[in-house]
């Protein structure tokens, strides 16, 4: 049984799309800022995990709020 890996170019090719509908639809910064609260997500959870073990009830964090 063989597994198909996509290609990172299709998941860049979607970020570039998301990038561009985000600033169409308000601006660059928001653009900006929407991946880098993204980035910040993806390294508390991973960090949080590395801190909790690899716990199969422990729930992810919550997505990182802008009031933060």
């Amino acid at each position: 049984m063989s597994h198909h890996i996509p290609s990172k170019d299709i998941f860049f090719s979607q970020l570039a799309r998301l990038s561009d509908e985000m600033i169409a639809a308000y601006d660059k910064d928001f653009a900006m800022g929407a991946l880098v609260l993204a980035a910040r997500f993806i390294a508390e959870r991973d960090r949080a995990a590395a801190d909790a073990g690899s716990s199969a009830d422990q729930q992810p964090p919550s997505p990182p709020s802008v009031l933060q």
